[in-house]
């Protein structure tokens, strides 16, 4: 959040360089300076560097940061109402529950297509297990569904999958147990 200020603060700045480059600029066509043209050029670099700083201001994306969540990779987004981020085999139920929280944050885009009557952005998590070599097979253990409209979303729906989570742990006991010959 301090850096959305700072460029905030350096707009105003420049805001006030750029009106005192154009009264110089306006100075120095009617006192006909032989600088007068460099004078527009820098007068309008200015323009740009106050719209630029502005825009920065406005647009810088924070990420949000959930006690107890857990790192996880983006697999599947194409901008819609519909992501899948993939955990790592060894999640709790409750960092998944946080971890569902802070991908909700911060995928969050006002710019996501969505069908007519579509107001919802679900993102469900998935790890990948190997029942047998060669076999992958993938296990959606929660998702959450949040406003595309509104940023701070406080009606949240987090949902976990307690059935898959038994079958995580049953496929973890079965490959942590010692093979016997």
């Amino acid at each position: 959040m301090a850096i959305v200020v700072e460029f905030l603060d350096l707009a105003k700045w420049l805001a006030l360089a750029t009106l005192l480059a154009a009264l110089l600029t306006v100075l120095g066509f009617r006192l006909q300076w032989g600088i007068r043209f460099r004078l527009v050029g820098i007068t309008g670099f200015l323009g740009v560097l106050v719209v630029g700083s502005f825009a920065l201001s406005l647009g810088l994306y924070q990420r949000t940061e959930i006690p107890g969540s857990i790192p996880y990779s983006l697999i599947y987004d194409t901008g819609g109402t519909q992501v899948v981020i993939a955990v790592k085999p060894d999640v709790e139920p409750e960092s998944l529950e946080a971890t569902l929280r802070q991908a909700a944050y911060n995928l969050f885009s006002s710019g996501r297509y969505a069908q007519p009557g579509e107001t919802q952005l679900r993102i469900r998590a998935r790890t990948i297990i190997h029942p047998a070599p060669g076999i992958s097979q993938p296990l959606y253990l929660g998702e959450v569904q949040r406003s595309l409209a509104v940023r701070d979303d406080q009606n949240m729906a987090v949902s976990i999958d307690f059935g898959q989570f038994q079958q995580l742990q049953q496929y973890q006991e079965t490959s942590s147990a010692p093979v016997q010959s």
